[in-house]
This record gives structure tokens, sequence and C-alpha cells, in this order.
């Protein structure tokens, strides 16, 4: 029997750059930048609506050594048409980034660095609809970041030395592939919950594929940039909220008219 030893081998290079001394810097965003976006239902009053929301973001950084903190604010519009839905909106994003390290007289340490980001994101289904249920069976959602503040500027000044991987990318744009059913209850049909699988990539050059991953294969640098997300929604008339949970945690309410 033959055994795929990639996954393994990617596992320990993972756990050695963990226990070694380098230091890896990835965008504030990454793999962060895909969120749920709601949409009417197709037994909604009203096949368009208008979502405000905010929330909290903690995460850690691609490589689990630091922490990120962060607070977004969401503004987008959902539409539903016989089959087909589609929501697209903007966002904006501050937050901390907090680093684990503790080379004192490295003359790049730093204890926290801030930074911001502003985007878009887009997402469409096809579904079918049943009694009390739209299964949106197909999907597909895609994000554009743009990053900015302190800790981008770190990065991009960062001088190549043995102990520093820096991917200094401040655009980021992801894309894949969704699965969803919303429904609501016989007893309490203006109560609805929404279940959302996600599994996507994010595109572009990333510089850490030239350095700390250039003995990888395509395969390998793929399987790094694919990432799940999966999401929880509850909406009960005007407000709504929101979990993501993917390799961090993200919370956020809203209201929609």
């Amino acid at each position: 029997m033959a055994f795929n030893l990639k996954p393994l081998s990617f596992a320990a290079g993972l756990l050695l750059l963990l226990s070694s001394c380098a230091t890896v810097y990835t965008p504030a965003l990454y793999h962060q930048d895909i969120a749920y976006m709601p949409k009417p239902a197709s037994f909604d009053s009203v096949s368009t609506k208008v979502y405000v929301s905010a929330g909290a973001n903690i995460y850690p950084d691609a490589y689990f050594k630091d922490m990120v903190y962060s607070g977004q604010a969401n503004l987008s519009v959902g539409h539903t048409f016989k089959g087909f839905n589609m929501a697209y909106g903007v966002f904006t994003e501050l937050g901390d980034y907090k680093n684990s390290g503790q080379d004192y007289s490295s003359p790049n340490y730093f204890s926290d660095r801030s930074f911001g980001a502003v985007g878009g994101r887009f997402s469409a289904n096809l579904y079918k609809k049943f009694d009390h249920a739209d299964f949106r069976f197909i999907g597909v959602e895609a994000a554009y970041s743009h990053e900015y503040g302190d800790f981008a500027t770190l990065k991009k000044n960062l001088k190549p030395e043995s102990y520093y991987y820096v991917d200094p990318r401040t655009d980021l744009f992801s894309v894949g592939l969704t699965s969803e059913v919303l429904f609501n209850s016989a007893e309490n049909p203006q109560l609805r919950h929404g279940l959302r699988g996600f599994l996507g990539v994010t595109l572009g050059h990333n510089e850490l594929n030239n350095t700390l991953n250039k003995d990888d294969e395509p395969g390998e640098r793929l399987f790094r940039e694919v990432f799940p997300k999966f999401s929880y929604f509850i909406n009960y008339k005007h407000l709504f909220g929101i979990i993501d949970v993917g390799n961090g945690f993200m919370g956020r309410i809203g209201y929609s008219f």
C-alpha cells in the first residue's frame, strides 16, 4: 500500500518552523478576507435587502506563531431571483498584530503593529426552494482587500536576512466555492438559520515560495493557499448575527432594511 507523504512533510516542516528562530510575516488578512454575505430568502417578502454589520475577529497568523485582533464594518446589498441570488459589498477593518517573539535585541523587534484594510466582496448562488428552506447547493465567493498601516510598512522595509521570511503583499484576492442551506421553522417563520461551507484559495504570487518554501513542489504550495470557512447565520426580522470559523473566529451583528 502506498502512502502520500506530502501532508506529513508539510506538518513536519511547520513543526520545525514553530520550534526554530525563523520569523515569518504574512499579510494581516491572509485567509481572513472571505466572510459570509447574507442574501434574502426566496420566501422573504422582498427580494432586495441592504445589510449593515460590525464585529470582531481573532486569529493566529498563517504559521501559528503570532495573534491578530481586529474590528470590521461591512455594508452589502443582496438580491434574490428565481433559482439564483447574489450579493456585493464593501468592508473596512482596523486591527493589531501581536508579535510573540522575544528577540528584544533585534533592531526589527516589535511587540505589536497596527494595520488597516479596505476591500470588496462578491457572492452568488444557485438554489432550490423547499417548503421552509433554500438549498444554495453551489455558489462562488470572491474578496479583494488592500492592507495599509504600520504592519504593512514593516514587511516592505525588512531587509533580507537568514531568519526573516516575508510575504510583503498588501493586495489580496481570494475566491472559492460554497454550499449553504437557509431555513426557518413553521412555528416561527421570521426566525431564520443558515449554515454555509466555503473552500477557496488566495491567488497571486507569494514571495515565500521563493524563500521559505522554495523546495516545495507545486502541489504543496497550492495546499498552503487553500483554506476552508464555516459560517452560521441567524436572522430575526431586521436583526441578524454571523459567526465565521476557519483558522480564526469572527463574530458580527447587523441590521437589514
